[in-house]
């Protein structure tokens, strides 16, 4: 048994759980969101095992790195990111419904990983420029930032669509009530993916420049990097000085996360530069 088959079984267990919150947002059985509850558990359970037995598995063949440095074991990192973010807020919030719509964005990142053919899964020495500790620190803060916008993104969507379903209805107080939590949930998954965004540039930077002698160069994944950068500082500027809050502020984490799919995965295989792994 090797991390791969794990992995796959995680991809697997992901799917299982998003069935379990759709179902429940559909029935609205307890049963169903006990059910996905413990599976979106023993997914996080799995990925993590995947991870650390890919680790090992680096050592065994001599190379010995930690498993974050290629676009299959960065989209593993970063569905794993996602339950755990999740996790955290159900159990913060007591809310189930929400992991019909973040619990789909950790399956369709495992899923691509495992079973897309546009990148290879074999261990591979690292290339000279990735063997830095600074790996490590820009990967991980980068790619919890993403997985906070993923978060908020998710958030919005339903926002958006609890809005609309309340718009036809007549509001009640706990209608508004439930739409005030996502919002917060949204504003503060901005904020917290900005924070680790910002901390992920900065540790990208000082690694270039120990990689490459310079800080900045231009190359498209840092300009899209800059670009996402900006959406989200906009938009919580906006919040602050303009008092944006409900459909703007998910419409504007929508519009972020886009470009963080632009800035992951587009310049990955579209653009050619030094952060591309797509020919």
């Amino acid at each position: 048994m090797d991390s791969s088959f794990i992995l796959g079984i995680t991809t697997f267990i992901y799917m299982a759980a998003t069935v379990c919150y759709v179902a429940y947002a559909v029935f609205r059985k307890d049963l169903l969101a006990k059910a996905g509850l413990v599976t979106i558990i023993l997914a996080i359970l799995t990925n993590s095992a995947g991870i650390v037995l890919r680790w090992v598995e680096t050592h065994k063949q001599g190379i010995g790195y930690v498993p974050l440095s290629n676009m299959y074991e960065s989209l593993v990192f970063f569905a794993l990111c996602i339950a755990v973010l999740y996790l955290f807020i159900e159990l913060s919030y007591k809310v189930k419904i929400f992991g019909t719509y973040i619990v789909p964005f950790a399956f369709t990142a495992m899923a691509y990983a495992s079973y897309s053919t546009e990148f290879g899964k074999e261990i591979k020495p690292l290339l000279p420029a990735l063997q830095s500790n600074w790996l490590i620190a820009h990967v991980v803060t980068c790619f919890i930032g993403y997985a906070a916008f993923a978060v908020s993104c998710g958030m919005a969507i339903f926002y958006l669509v609890k809005k609309y379903q309340s718009n036809r209805n007549v509001a009640d107080s706990e209608a508004k009530k439930l739409l005030n939590t996502i919002d917060d949930i949204n504003y503060r998954m901005i904020v917290f993916g900005f924070i680790w965004l910002s901390a992920g540039i900065i540790t990208g930077a000082i690694w270039a420049n120990s990689a490459w002698g310079t800080y900045w160069s231009w190359d498209p994944k840092e300009t899209w990097s800059l670009i996402t950068w900006f959406v989200y500082a906009l938009a919580l500027h906006a919040k602050y000085t303009r008092g944006w809050d409900g459909t703007r502020m998910s419409l504007a984490s929508i519009v972020g996360f886009i470009s963080v799919i632009i800035t992951y995965y587009g310049v990955n295989f579209l653009l050619s530069g030094l952060h591309s792994y797509g020919g």
